[in-house]
């Protein structure tokens, strides 16, 4: 007997797969990546409880459900109920692929509310197409039974009963199995990040197909989002390595010339005066800010340098919207 652990690598999916293990069922897991989260978590408590873990990409139709989810957004832009479809639903088809019977998952009931409540999993279930066949061992004898349990793969008796956002039990079960340094219940999804959030709505006005690296581009510097085109500063040595990796050919890069500071990306078409905005910005995070006027030097990546000389002006006195 073999099942499916949809595995986040956070302490409830691990004692899922415990309890399951438990009882004689072999489990092999499979986690999902997206530029929004990652699976390191996932990978480093797999290698710790033994756990055979596969890892897959899921990029292209979870960007479909961000821009456009049916369920809507939860605080921010996180479509948190059509993620967890979606992940049901690749879990469900990872099942069949492998030779398993039913899928597990750590979801306890009521932890959060807004995602993890009994309607809320019901249409999981049911819009994933493995209704019956998801299995949720730490509050599993909370909810109707499932495939598993009727035709006694699982012994229900075995199962728990844990509701509500008090993780005490489970971390009375943690010191049982000896499990330490385990990630904390934190979110990681960046989806669920304010700041983030009004990045991609902001990136979505500008370009409705954004790649990889446009969303990568997301999580670094100071963002300044405008009509047509997106100018990004950075904010610290590491960002200016960074924003210099992930700037494409079609990009400018704008440098204070002769004085220390950030180095800025222009994305998109731009006109003499976004160019001039995007130098101005440039010399207004760096060592020449108090200046009357600054030659700032732009080029495309690979390409001769070009200068402009532009003065700051207090206008450029303000909080970058995001």
């Amino acid at each position: 007997m073999k099942a499916v652990a949809l595995f986040s690598g956070g302490l409830d999916s691990i004692l899922a797969v415990k309890l399951i293990k438990e009882q004689g069922i072999e489990v092999i897991g499979v986690t999902f990546t997206t530029p929004f989260f990652d699976s390191k978590n996932a990978e480093v408590m797999a290698k710790k409880i033994n756990l055979p873990l596969t890892v897959r990409d899921i990029t292209d139709e979870h960007l479909k459900i961000v821009k456009n989810p049916k369920h809507g957004y939860g605080k921010n832009m996180n479509p948190c109920l059509d993620c967890h479809i979606l992940m049901a639903k690749k879990a469900g088809d990872f099942m069949r692929e492998k030779g398993a019977y039913f899928i597990i998952s750590g979801e306890v009931l009521g932890e959060r509310p807004m995602s993890q409540n009994k309607a809320a999993l019901r249409v999981v279930d049911k819009e994933s197409g493995y209704d019956g066949y998801m299995l949720r061992p730490l509050s599993a004898k909370l909810f109707p039974l499932t495939i598993p349990e009727e035709k006694g793969w699982v012994d229900r008796e075995r199962l728990l009963a844990i509701q509500g956002r008090s993780r005490k039990i489970q971390l009375k079960l943690a010191d049982k199995y000896d499990l330490k340094d385990f990630p904390t219940p934190a979110g990681g999804c960046l989806l669920t990040d304010a700041t983030f959030s009004e990045r991609l709505k902001a990136l979505f006005k500008i370009n409705s197909e954004p790649d990889a690296n446009d969303l990568e581009l997301l999580k670094y510097g100071r963002h300044f989002p405008m009509d047509d085109v997106l100018i990004i500063i950075s904010r610290n040595q590491g960002e200016n390595e960074r924003l210099m990796e992930l700037a494409k050919g079609s990009d400018l890069i704008f440098q204070v010339k002769g004085y220390p500071g950030p180095k800025t990306i222009l994305r998109g078409k731009a006109d003499k005066e976004i160019l001039e905005k995007a130098a101005r910005f440039t010399v207004r995070y760096g060592k020449a800010k108090d200046l009357s006027s600054v030659e700032v030097w732009y080029w495309h990546p690979g390409k001769e340098r070009k200068s402009i000389v532009v003065s700051v002006t207090d206008d450029l006195c303000y909080k970058p919207p995001v």
